[in-house]
């Protein structure tokens, strides 16, 4: 199905519950639509939420009401029946609210433009937690429900972790390069995953946020502006070109990490072998003899000593199910071997 707008949209949810998607329009439009798998979607309501575009929408109080943010840095409340105002906050951040994410079921939080990041309790209409986390616009956030922390990502590069127990900002890793510009929580909370703004994914172990533990570059042309977890092993992305990706496996990415390693592994061998090379040349060749069987066993004992490593680390039952071509690595080896044999070094 397909949905015409009119109007540039700038985001998108749907009604936990019923078959309602609403969307905030660059005008500062608030649309509602139903929809059905047999029938043309219908609008069902459309408000002139803000005076500006209408960043963010959320569906809170389990879908009674629709949350909305926007540059003129208002929050503003919306019944899904009526379409009446139920609460607005004109000044409910310094500079313009370009996030908001359900927390609980009567919390909520928002990011803004300068980095700011605010939890508000839906009944009370006020603000419960307050971070100043980043230095530029915040891009996306998630929440980690059993140790009640929020996650945020930011233009500056940074990925933090808001303690909403100890309110106050617990760790934040390094500065990057690359915009962070979306974040999700996979495997069962151990691992935290971030787009960035030219294609990559940049991983993180829970815990140990300073630096990311893996980084998959690559994986597309083109910044990966959004991530959609599907269970916790598998992602969906969406790109600025308007295409969305289904099925980035971790597992994917835990063999992207074996093949970019043993790239790697590849030119160093190449490289310690020209070295060896040299040396050989300079000894005579009753000295080479006994020096090439020494550097040909340790050298082969290293790869397969890393291989082994990345079988346990990964838990594949074999590497050649995944790369068959991981045999080529030590065939530089025999080659070694064989040129010795023939006369290569005399």
């Amino acid at each position: 199905m397909e949905i015409n707008l009119g109007h540039l949209a700038f985001d998108i949810d749907f009604h936990p519950s019923q078959q309602l998607v609403t969307t905030g329009l660059i005008n500062g439009d608030l649309h509602l639509y139903r929809y059905t798998s047999d029938s043309v979607p219908q609008r069902v309501l459309e408000v002139h939420a803000h005076s500006e575009s209408c960043r963010a929408v959320r569906f809170i109080n389990n879908g009674q009401a629709i949350l909305t943010g926007s540059p003129d840095c208002s929050i503003l409340a919306t019944d899904v029946e009526t379409g009446a105002s139920i609460a607005r906050l004109d000044e409910a951040h310094g500079s313009a609210v370009n996030k908001l994410i359900n927390l609980t079921e009567s919390t909520v939080a928002s990011g803004d433009d300068e980095g700011c990041i605010k939890v508000w309790d839906t009944r009370q209409q006020s603000c419960c937690n307050t971070f100043k986390a980043h230095e530029e616009y915040i891009s996306d956030m998630t929440f980690a429900a059993d140790s009640m922390k929020l996650l945020g990502t930011s233009g500056d590069g940074t990925l933090s972790v808001c303690n909403l127990r100890r309110n106050k900002v617990q760790a934040q890793s390094e500065f990057s390069e690359e915009e962070l510009l979306s974040v999700v929580i996979m495997k069962n909370g151990r691992k935290v995953v971030c787009s960035s703004h030219i294609g990559n994914l940049l991983l993180y172990s829970w815990g140990c946020f300073k630096d990311c533990s893996d980084r998959f570059v690559d994986l597309s042309p083109n910044s990966v502006d959004v991530l959609l977890k599907l269970d916790e092993d598998r992602l969906i992305t969406g790109s600025e070109t308007g295409l969305i990706s289904y099925g980035i496996w971790m597992n994917y990415c835990k063999v992207l990490q074996i093949h970019q390693g043993l790239k790697q592994l590849q030119r160093t061998a190449i490289v310690t072998i020209w070295i060896w090379i040299r040396i050989l040349r300079s000894l005579t060749k009753v000295q080479r003899r006994k020096m090439q069987a020494k550097i040909v066993f340790r050298e082969v004992q290293m790869i397969f000593l890393l291989i082994y490593r990345w079988r346990v680390e990964y838990g594949f039952s074999t590497l050649v199910r995944h790369f068959s071509w991981t045999n080529k690595i030590p065939i530089v080896y025999v080659n070694f071997i064989m040129c010795g044999r023939e006369g290569f070094f005399i």
